[in-house]
Parts: C-alpha cells; sequence; structure tokens
C-alpha cells in the first residue's frame, strides 16, 4: 500500500505555492516544505498526505478513556494514530508521537495499514466504534475518511479525539461518516493557546457549535492547569459558553499531571477540579465530570430526579440505568447515544 496520497482540501497558489484548507492555520506552503503539522508536503505543486495509512498506534480502549461518557458507555473502541499534530502544546501528554516529525528531523514513522484491515480488525474484536485519536485526527484525515466510510458500511461508528483547531470545510467533509467527536477546549483565553499551543482559540469554538449543529455526539475536555487556565473567571467562561450551546454538552474536568516541556508545575489539586464541577453546574451544564480522579465525578445522574443512572469506576461501567434513553426511575431523557 502506498504510504503517501494526494491530500484532500487544497488548492494551487502562485510561485508553486499551495494553501492547505484542512486546518485553521490554512498553512501556505512552499515547494519541497510541510505545513505546520509537518505531515502534509507540498511536491511539486500538489500536496500529499505523507502519513496515509502509516500507523504509530493501534490499541483496544474502552470508550470512557477517549473520554465519551454518553456514547455506547461500555463498549470497546478500536483506536488508531499517524504520528503528527498541527498544534505544539507544550503539556501534551502524547507529545512522543505527536510532535515526532518536528523533533526528528521530519521523519514519519509507521506500519503500512490499509482502512480495510483496520475495519476488519474492530469487526474481529467485537468493538462497534473505531477512534481516531492519542495525536490530531485532523492531520490524518485521509486515513480517517476512508476507514470511515468503509466502517460506516459495515455497520461501526467513528469518533474523533480532538483538538477541533479544523475548518469548515472539513468538517463538511466528515458528514455521512463521523459520529461523535471529543473536543479539547484548552482555555477560554487567546493568549494561552497562542503561547502554550501555537494556535488560536476561536477556531476551537467554531468547531464545537459546528459539530453540535451538525447532529454530531459532542463531549468537551479541559486539562485544568495550575496557574494558567484554572482561575474561576475562565472556567466560568468555558461554562457558559457550552451551557450557551446546549446544557446537554458532557464536559469533563481533567487532572493536569506533569508532561512534556511543563514538569515544572504541580498538579492539579483535586478541589479546583471540584470548584470547576460546581462552576459548570452553575452555568447550566447538566454533565460535569472529573477526570483523572479515580473514584470521584466519573457517575452520571439524572438531571431530574438525582439518581444514578451510570455508574463507573475508572474507565469501567458498573452499572447503567438507561432505559431506552430515560432515566429507569422518572423516565427523563438522558442526553447521549446509547444503541
Amino acid at each position: 500500500m502506498a504510504l503517501m496520497r494526494e491530500a484532500l482540501l487544497w488548492e494551487g497558489a502562485s510561485e508553486g505555492r499551495v494553501r492547505c484548507r484542512l486546518c485553521a492555520h490554512r498553512c501556505l506552503i512552499p515547494p519541497g516544505s510541510r505545513g505546520v503539522c509537518g505531515v502534509r508536503e507540498n511536491r511539486g505543486g500538489i500536496l500529499y498526505s505523507l502519513v496515509y495509512g502509516r500507523l504509530v498506534s493501534q490499541a483496544l480502549d474502552p470508550i470512557e478513556k477517549k473520554p465519551l461518557y454518553h456514547f455506547l458507555p461500555g463498549s470497546l473502541a478500536l483506536s488508531v494514530a499517524t504520528v503528527g499534530c498541527n498544534l505544539r502544546c507544550d503539556f501534551c501528554q502524547n507529545h512522543v508521537i505527536s510532535q515526532y516529525p518536528r523533533e526528528h528531523r521530519g521523519g514519519i514513522p509507521g506500519e503500512a495499514v490499509a482502512p480495510e484491515d483496520v475495519v476488519r480488525a474492530a469487526k474481529g474484536t467485537g468493538a462497534p466504534v473505531i477512534a481516531y485519536t492519542y495525536t490530531e485526527p485532523i492531520v490524518f484525515f485521509e486515513t480517517c475518511r476512508d476507514t470511515g466510510v468503509l466502517a460506516r458500511d459495515q455497520g461501526l461508528r467513528n469518533v474523533f479525539v480532538t483538538n477541533g483547531y479544523m475548518t469548515g470545510e472539513a468538517l463538511d467533509h466528515t458528514r455521512g461518516w463521523l459520529d461523535g467527536a471529543n473536543v479539547d477546549l484548552k482555555a477560554f483565553s487567546e493568549d494561552f493557546y497562542r503561547r502554550h499551543c501555537g494556535g488560536s482559540l476561536q477556531p476551537v469554538l467554531d468547531t464545537i457549535a459546528r459539530m453540535v449543529e451538525a447532529g454530531l455526539w459532542v463531549e468537551v475536555t479541559t486539562l485544568v492547569i495550575p496557574g494558567r487556565n484554572d482561575s474561576e473567571e475562565e472556567l466560568r467562561w468555558i461554562a457558559q459558553f457550552l451551557a450557551g450551546i446546549s446544557s446537554d454538552l458532557p464536559w469533563h474536568v481533567s487532572r493536569f499531571v506533569p508532561s512534556y516541556l511543563s514538569y515544572g508545575l504541580p498538579p492539579t489539586p483535586v478541589s479546583t477540579l471540584r470548584r470547576a464541577r460546581e462552576i459548570g453546574t452553575e452555568a447550566g451544564l447538566r454533565y460535569v465530570y472529573l477526570g483523572n480522579v479515580p473514584g470521584e465525578g466519573e457517575d452520571t445522574t439524572c438531571p431530574s430526579c438525582g439518581g444514578t443512572v451510570l455508574r463507573r469506576q475508572g474507565f469501567r461501567v458498573l452499572e447503567n440505568r438507561i432505559a431506552d434513553g430515560r432515566c429507569s426511575d422518572c423516565g427523563q431523557p438522558i442526553a447521549g447515544v446509547w444503541s
């Protein structure tokens, strides 16, 4: 299988350059050069993906690990990734693969795995979901698209775990095969995105709103980092933004553990996450979860009667009391994808 494929969503520009329209950077790439992601290259005035079918990870995960708490709970997801990312977060927990091309002189490792093989593997394990995750799925979009279309034909679902830094055109190309996403909303500050991620805030906000409008199931994760995005004011801005889109948007507020270029920072106090949960609830969000805090803030409660409808421990579902999408006690609809 060829490990290089002409890219989707690009156009020619002057002097042999090409304009990539896949992510919000909209890179203008000279001949022989690559975009910010490090895996899309202009060769002779044509933009190519260098990671098509070149997987560096293929693993079977609980869907709760994505984290997706309202999407086929208790299911397994076959998770796949290539190297590369269109952001440069200095706290990245998967930097070994996300930043590989930048840190290894443009190297593109990976095993050749065809979309058909990924779908066959998912079917063989009984996993009803394929998750495009670990790095940023938008940078291996051609693999996602080809795999996703085949997966849908075989009755499987497809989900992104994404930083949301994509264009509206890219999202339009997911219609008919993408079912859901967990989007990282890393902060509510342009300065944070520029300084710590190498990007901007607004495209991520636009993606969340567009995904919900398109009918995808969406959950949002914020890694709460001490001294950077953990003020009550900023957490309230995030909560209010999400509630303004839908009170049914699940929000995962996750504990930061020092990583990559941010080892000098302390882990997030659990008390900060508890307060973030209170802020989310005060803003009108019905489902706010604590992440990376085993044994706390993992259960789903009915927004009407307050009963526990999904009881979890880590990534395991211990009890599911949702029947036909409703609370078994009071009949209140529980937002999500349940069957």
